[in-house]
């Protein structure tokens, strides 16, 4: 049997995040009768591995709980794991696109203030920079205009 540390320590995550787990109840506990401390057997490693795994797949908090509830059950969560995957890969994608047009956007702003002076609050101003920054055209719109 773990203590919260020990199991953290094992699972390399913090002691928070076991405590968090386990009101959650994605890791069940028992109680040490003499002093109150949560104590989890080998069970809880492995399920605590499952959620470290499932968590660099993407999965939610809630995915996992639900995944566990139809283990539980005697059910294969297999099929279920499947179709969220298959859900969240062109949501992911979609992301991915979204967070490379922002990388080149704020490329360009850093190019283009490379040469601009500090401006100084006036009382109508913030920063010039962003107030005078303009998206530059990609290359789709200089082809549709």
């Amino acid at each position: 049997m773990k203590t919260v540390s020990q199991l953290a320590k094992t699972a390399k995550v913090s002691a928070e995040t076991v405590r968090y787990y386990s009101r959650l109840g994605l890791l069940e506990a028992q109680r040490d009768p003499q002093n109150g401390y949560q104590l989890f057997d080998q069970q809880a490693v492995q399920r605590l591995a499952f959620i470290s795994q499932s968590r660099s797949l993407g999965f939610s908090l809630k995915d996992i709980q639900a995944i566990l509830k139809h283990t539980t059950k005697g059910d294969s969560p297999c099929p279920m794991v499947r179709d969220m995957l298959r859900q969240r890969v062109p949501l992911v994608a979609e992301k991915i696109r979204m967070l490379e047009a922002q990388m080149k956007r704020m490329q360009q702003a850093l190019e283009q203030w490379q040469s601009m002076p500090d401006g100084v609050p006036d009382g109508h101003r913030i920063c010039h920079l962003i107030e005078e920054w303009h998206t530059p055209m990609t290359e789709v719109e200089h082809h549709d205009k």
